[in-house]
């Protein structure tokens, strides 16, 4: 656990980690409440104004040949002889609570002193670091869960994918917009009739909000792993508001 910014990993990993943690703490405090503030969240059985449009074959080729002369890079869509096309999509990861991933310890048997062969499964919690973002290529039939499942993927995390759910952002006159999309909606699609603009759509994956959590899903090592964390975490923040009351408190004693 960094002091400063608060990443947690195994301790085996520290030398593969690579963040830089200089910053004074609560230094990225500030842009997350403001945006927490302005974030509204939608009913996911609202659809946008981009679910409704539907395509012929010709207004979609014209649509990716808009779309590829708006970006500056090399993430280009193509059209597939089949009609269907292919694409890039960039999906922020804004997640609260820490992730499992599997790690193997290898343990002695009990009998006869002789190692056991096969390795014991476990799981190690850590936080993803803020700011976490990754381009996916996909189809322009790949639905919303199959993205959550492909990301997942890659970070190898083992946690139920229904523990998750990808939310379409979009900003309008300074509000941010959240929907969650629907397990077969197309992200694709989406983005090829939205274009190219982070502002006027993005996508985001954050824990699957539906009321109260049922703590009974979790293993017991996860749950005490959340124990550790809640410690931290309310340790953090009220060494955050000494902090704070202590600046207050030296800035009235320097004003007298």
């Amino acid at each position: 656990l960094s002091p400063d910014c608060s990443f947690t990993c195994h301790y085996r990993c520290r030398a593969l980690v690579r963040l830089d943690c200089s910053g004074p703490p609560g230094a990225g405090d500030e842009d997350d409440g403001h945006e927490q503030v302005l974030e509204k969240d939608t009913n996911v059985d609202e659809p946008s104004e981009w679910e409704k449009t539907e395509l012929d074959q010709t207004q979609v080729e014209q649509r990716i040949k808009e779309y590829n002369s708006q970006i500056n890079s090399n993430l280009f869509m193509s059209l597939n002889k089949d009609g269907s096309y292919t694409g890039f999509i960039k999906v922020q990861l804004k997640l609260v609570r820490p992730v499992s991933v599997p790690a193997t310890k290898r343990v002695p048997a009990l009998q006869g002193g002789r190692p056991h062969p096969q390795g014991v499964k476990r799981r190690t919690s850590f936080y993803l670091p803020k700011g976490t973002v990754k381009h996916l290529h996909i189809l322009s039939h790949t639905r919303a869960s199959e993205v959550i499942d492909a990301l997942l993927r890659k970070f190898t995390v083992v946690d139920n994918p229904r523990k998750f759910a990808l939310f379409e952002r979009s900003e309008k006159d300074e509000q941010v917009y959240l929907r969650k999309l629907g397990d077969d909606e197309k992200p694709l699609r989406l983005r090829l009739l939205a274009g190219p603009s982070e502002k006027v759509l993005s996508f985001v994956l954050k824990e699957n909000e539906t009321g109260e959590v049922n703590w009974d899903a979790f293993t017991l090592p996860e749950l005490h792993n959340f124990l550790l964390i809640l410690q931290r975490e309310e340790e953090e923040h009220l060494r955050r508001l000494r902090h704070r009351y202590a600046r207050c408190r030296q800035k009235m004693q320097e004003a007298l």
